[in-house]
């Protein structure tokens, strides 16, 4: 009867450490296009999110197509073409090696608000309160916010890496505004500038429980001839499961981009010796 008794106990405690482990999991997002197998497993068997249209939390994925998503670029004013030239990339038509650019991202300088939503293929989350929504990117764990308290955007700000952004609704369409702009961001990988005068405006939409789309027009007439305007919406995708799948540390650390600067960008075209991290 004892033996019983150990036996059905040893049983059940051996049962509750196996959900310990299996609760203790992390449920990670896409990133660059992969996700754990194991998080892929966790979503396929997660209950299907109910659905509000209004309801925009959750982490969210979407493939870097450029925030035009193909759309054509206007031309440049006479500003714009300046500032252009000044931006030395590592990608797109005028590209140089990494150690002869100034891309921001090479300092860990803040990336900005919309090359941040696209970097290295991270995902971000969107977390909803009475007074603001917040998008939080796992590049940096950088922080949005959206003002939807009735606010304007105030006047004679100084400029923001990720702009002032205020929001309300219409319909079952969020209607975004954002200005006051730090300049020293760029758009994209590819270095298009904007300088302080950019205005941003989304529309986003949330048409099923798993999607979520953004349309972007970009007005800065110093720099562009025309507004910029997504050709399509770009389309994130929810991670399921929702309200379980959470963001991974991801931050650009000085200390170490100065290194593999030195080690790795700068050896490779012949201008440096290599450092160590102390």
């Amino acid at each position: 009867m004892r033996s019983r008794i150990f036996t059905v106990t040893f049983a059940i405690v051996g049962a509750l450490l196996l959900s310990l482990s299996a609760s203790a999991q992390i449920v990670g997002p896409s990133t660059e296009g992969h996700r754990p197998p194991s998080s892929v497993k966790a979503a396929a068997a997660a209950p299907k999110t109910a659905y509000d249209p209004h309801d925009l939390t959750g982490v969210w994925w979407g493939r870097n197509f450029g925030f035009l998503n193909g759309g054509p670029w206007p031309n440049f004013t006479d500003n714009g073409r300046k500032l252009y030239q000044a931006n030395k990339p590592s990608f797109g038509p005028t590209a140089v090696l990494p150690t002869f650019g100034n891309d921001p991202q090479g300092k860990c300088d803040p990336l900005g608000y919309p090359r941040n939503i696209y970097q290295n293929g991270r995902p971000f989350e969107i977390v909803m309160t009475p007074k603001k929504v917040m998008q939080i990117f796992e590049w940096q764990r950088a922080v949005r916010e959206i003002w939807v308290d009735g606010r304007k955007v105030p006047d004679d700000l100084d400029p923001r890496w990720f702009g002032y952004a205020v929001g309300h609704w219409e319909g079952n369409k969020f209607m975004v505004h954002s200005e006051d702009y730090d300049a020293r961001t760029w758009l994209d990988q590819q270095g298009d500038p904007h300088d302080e005068n950019m205005v941003l405006d989304e529309v986003i939409e949330h048409p099923d429980s798993e999607t979520l789309l953004d349309t972007m027009t970009i007005t800065d007439p110093t720099v562009y001839v025309a507004p910029l305007v997504s050709w399509t919406p770009q389309k994130f995708a929810l991670q399921e499961p929702k309200g379980v799948t959470e963001l991974r540390e991801e931050y650009c650390v000085p200390s170490e981009e100065e290194s593999f600067n030195q080690n790795d960008r700068d050896r490779a075209a012949g201008t440096a010796k290599p450092v160590e991290v102390k």
